[in-house]
């Protein structure tokens, strides 16, 4: 069982072995960053992913528009392959829902069986088109959508 929860200052030494270029100060202000549940001026909240009192992930919600989000799952190394960010990506809709979101939209690469199969399993539908994913190093992505 998992649950979300925004990340707190106790959490600084798990962030610090994913962000391990960040000193404990560039962590403490990317937290106080991501409590301001604003990015470029748009709704933006990023989340915990706890199993128990671990920290698994980081799950984020960004706004694209009016009715869209996006949703931004990342399970740690050790953590993957155990269902967690299905369990993640499932919270997040929620949140998403009870923020009046109506539309889910996903970049996801091409190379990420893992990720596609995800969306899949949760009947995200993707476009069918390949796209080039510009701030993530040019890499080709798939689109998949989700209406909630």
């Amino acid at each position: 069982m998992i649950c979300l929860r925004h990340f707190i200052a106790e959490d600084i030494p798990a962030l610090q072995k994913v962000y391990p270029d960040m000193t404990e100060q560039e962590v403490r202000d990317m937290l106080q960053q991501w409590h301001e549940m604003k990015y470029n001026g748009r709704y933006f909240e990023m989340f915990a992913v706890l199993s128990g009192s671990e920290v698994v992930g980081e799950i984020s919600l960004y706004e694209h528009s009016k009715s869209a989000v996006s949703i931004g799952p990342t399970i740690y190394e050790p953590y993957r392959q155990n269902g967690y960010g299905k369990e993640a990506v499932k919270l997040a809709i929620c949140r998403a829902r009870e923020k009046g979101f109506r539309i889910i939209i996903q970049q996801v690469r091409t190379d990420n069986a893992a990720s596609i199969a995800l969306h899949n399993s949760l009947g995200f539908e993707i476009d069918g088109h390949g796209y080039i994913y510009k701030n993530r190093k040019e890499q080709p992505c798939y689109l998949f959508l989700m209406a909630i």
